[in-house]
Formats: C-alpha cells, structure tokens, sequence
C-alpha cells in the first residue's frame, strides 16, 4: 500500500518494486541507461544510480537526447514536504543524488518546499510549517548546492503569477473521479488536500519560473524522488500536452528503510527508527548498535557456519547507501555473508561512515546564515550562463 503520504510494505514488510513498476508504467533503470549517463556528463554514476538505489524512470532516454541536441534543454525539481526540525537519512538521500545530477550534467535546479502540504496533513499551523521551511532551507543548503542556479521556494510566499496560472491550467485538466483514483482521496477528507496535487505538478513546467527561464514551456523537467511521489507526475504527465509543455521525465529511488528493519521507508515520527542529521557520534553508535536491525545468527558459531543475510541486515543495507568505495563494500558483503565478519563488525563500519558522513553535514549547516538562505529563496533574475555553467 503506497501513496504519497504513507508507505507500507507486503506481508513480509518487503516492498515489491517489480510488481510497482507494473502496476505504475515505470520503466526499469538497465546497465545501458547508466552508461549513456555516463558518456554523456563525462563522470562515473553516482553510487545511488550504479547499485540500483535510482533504479525506475519515465522517459529518461527522451531527456537525454534531447540533451545531446542541447545541453540547456532541461533543468531539475525536486523537494521537502517540512514536517519536522531536522531532517533525517533518508531525507538527504534526493538531494545527495540531485547535487550530483546538478553538478553532472550543468543545469540548474529548484527545489520546492511544500510548507502547505505539510499544514494541510499535519494539521502544522501555517507559521509553523513556514518556519520549519525554513529551517529545513539550511539543512538542504548544507548538501553543498551551487547558489548561482539553485533556486529554493517555500510554497506560502512563492505561489502566484505564472505559477498560480499553471496550477490552474492543470487542475482543469484533472476530474475528481481522476484523482480520486489516482490518490485515494476520501468524500470525507478536506478540499484542501484535493486542491493541493496540482501546486507539486507546477514547478515541472519552466515557466512556473519566469525569473529564471522566462516565458513559454520549451525546457524539459528531470525529477528525481522516491517512487511514492510517482503518482503527482502521473497526474502532471496526462496534463502536459493538453498546455503545450513537455511531460516531465522521473528518476525515482527505492526507500531508504528504517533501523528497524525493511517495513517500507524510514520515519521522522519514530525517533528511534532513523539517524538524524542532528544527532550526535554518540545517539549513532547507540541506535545503530541497539535498533538496527541484524541479518546475523544467534550465535558466533551458528554466524561463522552459515553467514549473515544481507537480504534483511540493516547495516548492510545502509552501507549501500552511504559507503562510496564499490571495492569494500563488495568484500564487506562477501566477509558478512560467509560468517568471517560479525555482526558487531559491520555495525562499527557504518558507525564510523555515518559519523563522518553526519558530522560533515553539522559542520556545513553551521555555515548557513540567514542571509545565505535568502540568497537561495532570491527571485532575481538569473544570468543564463549561470544557469548552465559550462566550466
């Protein structure tokens, strides 16, 4: 059971990703895609793209040729929906991998913060969900983003003009039946929520954003997010045409799971289910020793025999995510799996990765001044070679 506000694994707690694809229309990431990629940025994939993290799409092949043709054809969305002060792992893992879509391939990027959305399904009140915005700017700030083409806007002071225009068009081209099937909406719930699907669909037309790309809808939109978001752009695809824009093109990521095992995706609300950017060596060392989840045996002798299992071992999982070089983590799964590393050993590796990861993070955050943010949040217009930097 997946939709944009709740994740909820089989009767396993696994997620079935293949019969997702199915059942949405995605198309699967294969070896060849990532070496077009490759050839055409100049740079290795990224981790998250090469071990399958990114591993779906829609009409990824088409944006790349037409960034052969042109590369200032596209430009990259992605967002937060700010429900809490910080954010946690499984926060940052979009917008590591879009720091290095940006940096790749040369393009600007927006990022939308849905402080709405979050007011809405929270019941947050509006100053809240603003402030948390906010806070939230630097945390995203802190990921290392090129302020001369990344524009971030929360939806309570952004929305209007252009991009108020776009919501509409888009809402016309949508029934109530249509969304009702599309999200699951309710008789019962508030107009509210039924009214906001097309505020997260605006941002994939460039005009939404005159001040960086003027008039007209001519730039393509690459997304990338987690696969619940698929439904929103499924929406915004079936309106495209019909206002004379290009359909965005996703690349969406399988969940990143909790400490507690693989239940669906990590969750802010369980404070002992995930790593925030905020804790310290210590919280890390303590929640991953006593809460995430081990593929190991019950004893030392009954490990050494038979192995870890890396299908469900959390440490492993993480590591997959956070360790860059391919070479250890390949011999840490061949050492876990036949029982020569323990369990008490890989946890101590991601310890020591998340600490340094983490604490990298703490150290860039300290550095985001409020003056910094409004730099970020600016709807100056933007220089085009900026825009698309070719140095």
């Amino acid at each position: 059971e997946i939709d944009p506000w709740s994740v909820k694994g089989g009767a396993d707690g696994k997620i079935d990703y293949d019969a997702l694809l199915t059942k949405w229309g995605c198309q699967q990431i294969d070896k060849e895609l990532i070496e077009r990629v490759e050839k055409l940025t100049g740079v290795p994939a990224h981790p998250l793209l090469a071990r399958g993290v990114f591993f779906a799409h829609r009409d990824l092949k088409a944006l790349l040729d037409a960034y052969e043709k042109d590369p200032k054809s596209f430009y990259l969305y992605t967002g937060r929906g700010p429900s809490s002060e910080s954010l946690h792992l499984g926060h940052l893992i979009p917008f590591m991998f879009t720091k290095y879509l940006q940096e790749a391939f040369k393009v600007p990027l927006v990022i939308q913060l849905t402080d709405d959305e979050k007011c809405i399904w929270k019941g947050i009140s509006i100053e809240e969900s603003r402030r948390l915005a906010f806070e939230n700017a630097k945390d995203i700030i802190a990921c290392g983003f090129d302020k001369r083409n990344t524009f971030i806007f929360n939806d309570f002071d952004y929305v209007g003009g252009m991009f108020y225009q776009n919501m509409v068009s888009i809402a016309k081209c949508v029934t109530f039946n249509q969304a009702k099937g599309i999200f699951g909406f309710k008789f019962e719930d508030p107009i509210a929520k039924i009214a906001f699907p097309p505020v997260q669909a605006a941002p994939s037309f460039p005009d939404s954003f005159p001040h960086l790309f003027g008039k007209g809808k001519k730039l393509r939109c690459l997304i990338p997010c987690a696969i619940d978001q698929d439904p929103y752009f499924r929406m915004t695809r079936d309106a495209a045409p019909r206002m004379g824009g290009h359909k965005p093109a996703l690349i969406e990521s399988r969940f990143f799971p909790s400490l507690k095992g693989e239940s669906g995706k990590m969750s802010a609300s369980d404070e002992n289910s995930c790593i925030y950017v905020t804790d310290t060596p210590k919280q890390i060392k303590t929640k991953i020793n006593k809460h995430a989840f081990s593929g190991g045996r019950e004893t030392i002798e009954d490990h050494r025999l038979y192995g870890g299992n890396l299908d469900v071992d959390i440490s492993w999982k993480y590591l997959n995510f956070f360790l860059e070089d391919d070479a250890e983590l390949e011999q840490i799964g061949k050492d876990y799996s036949s029982g020569a590393m323990l369990t008490g050993e890989i946890k101590k590796k991601l310890i020591e990765v998340l600490q340094a990861m983490v604490g990298k993070h703490q150290e860039a955050r300290k550095a985001v001044t409020d003056d910094l943010v409004k730099e970020y949040f600016s709807t100056e217009t933007r220089k085009v070679e900026d825009l698309f930097p070719r140095d």
